[in-house]
């Protein structure tokens, strides 16, 4: 394929999707990553569409949200990868709270046979994937439904979450950053996310790798009260993800990291059953933070870093620190 019909190419998925990973269009046009990132850049240059950490987008897409039908093709296998992940935080009788999202649609899905488990939720998506499990208990907020990602925003849904307790509170977004935290692209659901957060003890963001160093318009989660972020490898050339994690963790965030690989996405691509263990590594906490058990972040220091690894070979890993 020629550079111009490949550049082509690009666009027109651009266009359609909002934004999507370079991942995701080296695969389309069945070329390098590498090649593609040339691409983009000369699309850029053009102002054609903007480019983003492991992605582009169209040009203004600090503004812009996709639909869900877009994002829901956009870095399936890396989603599929952090919820398998995200699932294993989660133990039976906990009362958690689940944002709107793909993702957090992901992993809904995997959590559909954890035995005495309470979902608070207000995605139409999250409460459709727990509808038959008959050992969770799906409670829904209130408020006016948003089309584009089915979720129930607005005063009735803030208002449903006031007195609300739980363990901890899954929530994705638009972008991530070190300096600002998660952010998201639309007001109303940015204020709901918001009192999410209000209700839990610890914060989970699920944000894959394309998400790092994109910032949005409305911040949800300053980076002080992320708990953990669940995502997944980013490429080998990403140096500008691997920054950000990086960033992140000497704020504070514990990071889990997800394989995209056989390892790190076998089986449950569907949901069914009980989430395979993954192997992960933890990046080190500075120090003590809104829910961690006071004095564990020496053990956590103990852990891999981002890319360090074990004398045996294998990365290290943190087991949660409420299971310790």
């Amino acid at each position: 394929m020629f550079a111009a019909e490949r550049r082509q190419l690009i666009l027109e998925m651009v266009r359609a999707n909002g934004a999507v990973s370079l991942r995701e269009l080296a695969r389309v046009v069945q070329t390098s990553e590498v090649t593609v990132r040339r691409d983009v850049r000369a699309l850029e240059a053009e102002g054609l569409l903007d480019r983003r950490h492991g992605g582009a987008v169209l040009p203004g897409g600090f503004t812009r949200e996709s639909g869900f039908p877009q994002k829901s093709h956009l870095a399936t296998a890396e989603k599929t990868a952090i919820a398998d992940l995200a699932a294993n935080f989660v133990e039976e009788g906990e009362a958690i709270v689940v944002g709107a999202g793909t993702t957090t649609q992901e992993l809904a899905r995997r959590l559909a046979r954890v035995p005495g488990l309470t979902v608070v939720t207000n995605s139409l998506l999250v409460a459709q994937a727990l509808a038959h499990a008959n050992r969770v208990e799906v409670v829904m907020t209130g408020g006016t439904l948003r089309g584009s990602n089915y979720a129930l925003v607005g005063s009735g849904a803030e208002q449903s979450l006031q007195g609300l307790r739980v363990s901890r509170a899954f929530l994705s977004g638009s972008g991530l950053t070190a300096e600002r935290g998660l952010s998201t692209s639309n007001m109303l659901s940015a204020s709901v996310d918001r009192a999410l957060v209000q209700a839990a003890a610890e914060v989970v963001v699920l944000a894959d790798h394309t998400k790092l160093g994109t910032d949005t318009m409305f911040q949800t989660v300053p980076t002080d009260v992320i708990t953990r972020l669940v995502t997944d490898e980013p490429p080998a050339h990403d140096d500008r993800a691997a920054t950000e994690l990086q960033a992140l963790a000497d704020q504070g965030v514990q990071i889990a990291v997800a394989g995209t690989g056989a390892s790190g996405n076998a089986g449950n691509a569907g949901g069914e059953g009980t989430p395979a263990r993954q192997q992960r590594r933890d990046v080190a906490l500075p120090g003590p933070r809104r829910g961690q058990i006071p004095g564990a972040g020496s053990a956590l220091r103990t852990a891999a870093v981002l890319g360090e690894q074990t004398p045996g070979g294998e990365r290290a890993r943190v087991a949660d620190l409420r299971r310790r």
